[in-house]
């Protein structure tokens, strides 16, 4: 027992005392540079002598995008061919689908589910697809589908040549781990505008904007897969004279199949998710119907818009995971082939019956009900509930007690000061790499002069981090400590995590209104499940060894959990933060729509009115926001190795 419970303390106790180092040398640092950066810039905002004002250069480029669009040839013979190029095919793969009518779309998608994954998942399927049908959202569902269809082909084809490349050179993968990093930190707000500026509103603009941000998770998973092939099967293949076409093809992409499957897994999240964002610059389908609606605050209809999109998600997500549990593919092949006569032969008799548009008299009225139980909710939940109070009771104490001292705390803190926090915090958790690059995209948000706006910004998602860590690590030891919780979590989680961004502002506005505290209650319920998950399979994760050691010793759950667990799962715990973070920066962008203001409500500003500057602006600052919170709180690898 002494050879297992000796190494535990040590590695907890090593990171101890760097810290306590690192903090020394903060103080110093501090005591010196605290008192003249206080006598030289002793007041709080950014100085504007030290803010470059970009409006008028990215009006100019703006306006110069635009006057030429039609007629340089960077346009015409280049991104000119691209865009119609996706016109077209959105266009094909839509007339296609609405050629099929729904009989052939349900059939085609219930043949492909139960050649996966079996009949219960094909009656879901069906289900679905027929759900959509009865709430009325046929057309704009087949809207989404067919945007969804090109942008994931591209993001994958994009993705595979990427991963393939850094999964074959040492050297591509050293150039793309830092792009694709900082890729996926971004909330997808910010893929929108440069887009807009090339390609303007429309399916073209939303489709190329999917593809940038859905294409990373392929790319990463591929060059994982790809680099980790089992040796011993390389080296077998070698030995029989095999070519490196022949490697790549009978070896490498075999052994990497089920990191294909995910990557394409998650491409397709993100690409629905997106897709659904991307209604905001004319993509069109389901999330048009819920911006429309949202906008005029009608929630009855943004949900029976939001019910399809968390549907379809739903159905994708296990589809394609079914997928990546299957041992065998080769049989898929000839499933497609099956669905695809079987779509042809439904096809052709719904078109001879006349039966390819659903029919009105199926659909049912779900958004009346819906705004007249809002109603109800405003006039008896709203405020005066005995006791407990109402919900716009509760934001607006949420907002009066947390959202407005946060903020004005940090609109308070000199520049110098906020930039000295961000690299202690920074350096404390990586290297000075690490808080440097933090600090300089600290300051670049004050030189492009939203130095404000982003500190609302950053009050939003430190409150949000706040509670939604509170909530998913009391969550996460529970499932973590009873298998029941952990069952009864699941599906709930699973369903949550599949669910685009863009819906989770449905129940809130119906709940809570308009303003902030709506913005972070979205964006809390959306962060929540993966912290949950981390923290749990972290917990679940640590040596049992380490645990029996600590039972035998007479400590209680209590102790086990404080004393060995959670040092334990360190790496776990701080990867659960780091991805709250960034999932709740991703949604409190967007609570922008919904009356969250300060980066969020300026990038849609910027797309409702045409003005590029202050949305590339506010996007460059929401970039840079991403990438100072992400550097803040994820470790170095280096770090995590010997803290581990």
């Amino acid at each position: 027992m002494a050879t297992i419970s000796v190494p535990g303390p040590r590695r907890v106790t090593l990171p101890a005392g760097r810290a306590a180092r690192k903090l020394l040398a903060l103080a110093v640092a501090a005591a010196v540079l605290v008192p003249v950066a206080n006598a030289h810039w002793a007041s709080a905002p950014w100085p504007s002598h030290l803010t470059v004002d970009l409006s008028s250069p990215l009006t100019s480029a703006s306006n110069w995008v635009i006057d030429n669009r039609d007629t340089h040839p960077l346009f015409l013979y280049f991104f000119g061919y691209i865009s119609n190029a996706v016109v077209l095919t959105v266009r094909a793969v839509y007339l296609t689908l609405l050629a099929a009518g729904w009989p052939g779309v349900t059939v085609v998608a219930a043949v492909v589910a139960h050649r996966v994954a079996g009949t219960r998942l094909a009656a879901g399927t069906a289900a679905a697809f027929l759900a959509c049908g009865a709430l009325g959202m046929w057309v704009p569902t087949m809207q989404t589908l067919a945007l969804m269809v090109v942008a994931v082909l591209a993001s994958v084809a994009v993705g595979l040549m990427l991963g393939l490349g850094g999964g074959l050179s040492d050297r591509l993968h050293r150039a793309l781990r830092p792009v694709l990093d900082t890729m996926q930190v971004l909330p997808a707000f910010a893929y929108l505008l440069p887009v807009v500026l090339v390609f303007g509103i429309g399916v073209p603009a939303a489709v190329l904007a999917t593809v940038v941000y859905a294409a990373p998770p392929m790319a990463r998973l591929t060059a994982l897969g790809l680099r980790g092939a089992d040796p011993e099967v390389m080296e077998a293949v070698d030995s029989l004279g095999a070519t490196r076409t022949q490697r790549l093809l009978t070896a490498r992409i075999p052994l990497a199949r089920k990191e294909l499957l995910l990557g394409l897994n998650q491409t397709i999240m993100m690409a629905l998710s997106m897709a659904v964002i991307a209604s905001v610059i004319g993509a069109g389908g389901l999330g048009d119907r819920v911006y429309q609606a949202l906008a005029s605050v009608d929630v009855g209809a943004a949900l029976a818009a939001g019910i399809p999109i968390v549907l379809l998600a739903v159905v994708l997500d296990r589809i394609t995971a079914a997928a990546g549990e299957r041992g065998d593919v080769r049989k898929a092949p000839a499933g497609l082939l099956y669905g695809l006569g079987v779509t042809v032969a439904v096809a052709l008799a719904a078109r001879l019956l006349g039966r390819l548009d659903w029919p009105a008299a199926w659909t049912l009225d779900f958004a009346e009900p819906v705004n007249r139980a809002v109603d109800w909710m405003t006039a008896h939940l709203y405020s005066g509930v005995p006791v407990v109070g109402g919900t716009a009771d509760w934001a607006g104490h949420f907002t009066t007690w947390v959202l407005d001292p946060v903020r004005s705390g940090l609109q308070w803190l000199p520049w110098w000061a906020v930039l000295f926090v961000v690299a202690a915090l920074a350096w404390l958790i990586g290297t000075w790499r690490t808080a440097l690059t933090a600090v300089l995209a600290m300051a670049a948000i004050g030189v492009l002069g939203v130095w404000e706006p982003s500190l609302d910004t950053l009050s939003q998602v430190l409150a949000a981090v706040a509670v939604t860590l509170v909530l998913g690590f009391a969550t996460g030891i529970a499932a973590a400590r009873s298998d029941r919780v952990e069952r009864a979590l699941r599906p709930v989680l699973d369903v949550f995590q599949t669910m685009p961004q863009f819906v989770y502002l449905i129940p809130v506005v119906a709940l809570f209104g308009v303003g902030r505290a709506p913005a972070v209650a979205a964006a809390v319920v959306y962060a929540l499940p993966a912290v949950v998950r981390i923290t749990a399979q972290g917990l679940r994760q640590v040596d049992p060894a380490a645990l029996e050691s600590a039972r035998s010793l007479g400590a209680t759950g209590r102790q086990q959990l404080t004393q060995v667990q959670l040092p334990l799962a360190r790496p776990a715990l701080l990867l659960a933060v780091n991805q709250g973070v960034v999932l709740v920066l991703a949604v409190v962008i967007i609570g922008g729509l919904v009356g969250g203001g300060a980066l969020g409500y300026d990038v849609a500003f910027g797309l409702a009115q045409g003005d590029l500057a202050t949305g590339l602006v506010a996007g460059a600052a929401i970039v840079c926001l991403g990438l100072m919170l992400d550097r803040v709180t994820q470790p170095t690898e280096r770090r995590t190795e010997k803290g581990a």
